[in-house]
């Protein structure tokens, strides 16, 4: 597979741009796993084109990281252009527009998912930001606004059109958000669609290796994009590559395993952030999702969450480690939250 000029060789595997989820310590994990292809946080184009610290310092790109793109969105086409021209000057491999986040704060406002509601604008904002920037643009996008409104297949075409070179697609609707089942039958659609030449990248309801096998096997799809499914699990990369590769099931991790992990991330983001108490309050999303299915695991899970020193973290780790020394995680039906 590849992007303008960027080989990324056979099936890569993405780690979906997630905001608070995607920023250094956890993209280090999800490549030491096998991640091929990363993304940055959403990148607010007017935060950016204002020249906000907290904005640029997302687009921080670190040797580990490639290839990597940096995700923009918006809903001003100006401002989108300003910011790719910003954003290709941090020599990012690619830039990507998202026209498919769904939360109100953004598709409220014209901007992720919806520009599904106005796709000419669309159209027009992909078009003006690739002849913009010499690097490769691609887009990641749903299927539609709502059950009874799913262009998928007429925006992939335009969009390949006006010089996108690859798009990803969630295949969820605007509406249902993370709800539901992801529809890949119409991620499908696009990728046999005789008109499509760019790759398209499958994404949503990776939840394990024999599912992403499934979805591959039903869409066809040149690259598989886990999100949700790599929050507290980012060795499932690792996982889905080898049952591709073998058919095999790898054993499931154990828990001392997990907290050297943990430990790990916590760590690069003690060397990512000014205020260690703000490592910790990064890592809280993820504590939440690391110890899925352990038996009376409910009380020490809280501990984890209202931990604000490193210290205190790091010995209720240790303890779980003890505690649970000959025990391995179990993801069966965890559920994609």
């Amino acid at each position: 597979m590849k992007i303008g000029n960027l080989d990324l060789g056979n099936l890569p595997l993405f780690l979906a741009p997630m905001e608070d989820v995607t920023y250094k310590s956890f993209r280090y994990l999800c490549k030491k796993y096998g991640a091929d292809v990363m993304y940055t946080e959403f990148v607010a184009s007017e935060a950016l084109i204002r020249d906000v610290a907290r904005t640029k310092r997302k687009m921080t790109i670190f040797d580990f990281d490639r290839p990597l793109a940096i995700q923009l969105y918006g809903s001003n086409i100006d401002s989108m252009v300003q910011a790719a021209k910003v954003a290709e000057l941090a020599q990012p491999d690619f830039i990507d527009l998202n026209f498919g986040c769904p939360m109100k704060k953004i598709a409220g406002k014209g901007a992720g998912a919806g520009l599904l509601r106005d796709i000419p604008k669309m159209v027009k904002m992909a078009e003006e930001v690739v002849k913009a920037v010499q690097l490769p643009v691609t887009a990641k996008t749903r299927l539609g606004w709502d059950h009874d409104d799913r262009p998928i297949v007429d925006v992939a075409e335009r969009l390949q059109d006006v010089g996108i070179q690859a798009l990803a697609i969630h295949g969820r609707t605007r509406s249902q958000l993370y709800s539901g089942e992801a529809d890949w039958s119409l991620i499908a659609k696009v990728k046999n669609n005789q008109r499509m030449k760019i790759p398209i990248i499958g994404n949503g309801d990776i939840s394990g290796p024999e599912k992403a096998k499934a979805l591959l096997d039903q869409s066809g799809v040149d690259g598989l994009m886990i999100g949700r499914g790599s929050i507290g699990r980012p060795w499932i990369f690792r996982e889905v590559r080898h049952f591709l590769n073998t058919g095999e099931i790898l054993p499931p991790p154990t828990v001392p395993f997990v907290v050297e992990n943990v430990k790990e991330q916590l760590n690069q983001s003690l060397t990512w952030k000014d205020d260690p108490r703000r490592a910790v309050l990064e890592m809280r999303r993820h504590f939440a999702r690391y110890f899925p299915n352990l038996k009376d695991f409910k009380e020490l899970r809280i501990q984890l969450l209202r931990a604000n020193e490193i210290e205190e973290v790091l010995q209720i780790l240790d303890h779980i480690a003890e505690i649970y020394a000959n025990t391995t995680v179990d993801y069966t039906n965890v559920g994609l939250k």
